[in-house]
């Protein structure tokens, strides 16, 4: 049954708002994010910034005042008033044209490029698709498609959507234990109130999930340092990522990869501790 208060006809009101953020790539942030990784070593002023750490820049800030009950900016600004509680990361897809010098000022330019509603097997589901492009100095440095997804609660009676599973021939892989100190780091480089990363009386109690939940572009910023651990040399040029299961902080999780044979691109996906699907990724790479 579709959600009763979801009218698609306002919320693609919203489509084709922009929004412009302007930020310097502080060296600062970049070694925070560095050591939050678990990284090797502490990058510099000068360096290229590593692929997907520009999501540490460009911050939403609003007044607290402002802030809605679930730890976000209250919806109705550059994102539409989409009524569902449930608001998750769903996946991505970017394209690296430059390097991004960290240091440097940089300007990111937001736009809202679709709105859809769908009924899902749980119940009604909104997704807004938000289009990013970040320059330097005029010349483009990245672009990005960001997939946003709305669902209600879970709802008594509703089909329980099974897992799927891993696949099970990575050359790569990485065990990370993401206990709530990782996760508060992340949400604070980010500045993401979002309260399902660090409350857990509001995501077990009013959102329903058994623990503290992964972010998702924590889990994409990690399989991409994945990549450039085991290929240091390697330049990303293409990054594409989808959520199909969600990491709590309730047990470990595992990166995987799989270079192909002309170690041009390679398949990345995370898994949890029983080898089921969590995000799967594919890099493309110089």
């Amino acid at each position: 049954m579709s959600h009763p208060d979801l009218d698609l006809t306002l919320l693609r009101q919203w489509l084709d708002k922009t929004e412009t953020r302007h930020d310097q790539i502080s060296p600062a942030l970049a070694a925070a994010l560095a050591a939050t990784l678990d990284g090797p070593r502490q990058p510099l002023a000068g360096d290229a910034l590593p692929p997907l750490w520009h999501w540490i820049y460009f911050w939403s800030v609003c007044r607290q005042s402002e802030v809605g009950a679930d730890g976000h900016p209250q919806r109705g600004g550059f994102l539409p008033p989409v009524p569902l509680p449930r608001r998750m990361w769903a996946g991505g897809r970017l394209r690296f044209a430059a390097s991004l010098p960290i240091g440097a000022a940089a300007e990111k330019v937001s736009r809202i490029a679709s709105v859809d509603v769908k009924q899902g097997r749980t119940g009604a589901l909104a997704f807004v698709t938000v289009q990013h492009t970040v320059r330097h100095q005029g010349q483009l440095c990245l672009t990005e498609e960001h997939d946003i997804v709305y669902r209600d609660l879970p709802q008594p009676g509703a089909p329980v959507v099974l897992p799927k599973s891993a696949p099970g021939d990575a050359r790569w892989s990485r065990r990370v234990e993401p206990d709530p100190v990782l996760l508060f780091r992340y949400s604070a480089l980010t500045f993401n109130g979002h309260r399902i990363h660090y409350d857990r009386s509001y995501v077990t109690g009013v959102e329903g999930y058994p623990g503290l939940i992964v972010h998702g572009p924590l889990i994409a910023t990690l399989l991409a340092d994945l990549v450039a651990r085991e290929m240091p040399q390697a330049v990303m040029r293409e990054f594409n990522f989808r959520s199909v299961g969600t990491l709590f902080d309730t047990e470990p999780f595992t990166l995987c990869g799989k270079p192909a044979a002309d170690g041009k691109s390679v398949a990345l996906w995370a898994q949890n501790e029983r080898g089921e699907l969590a995000m799967q990724a594919d890099a493309s790479l110089d």
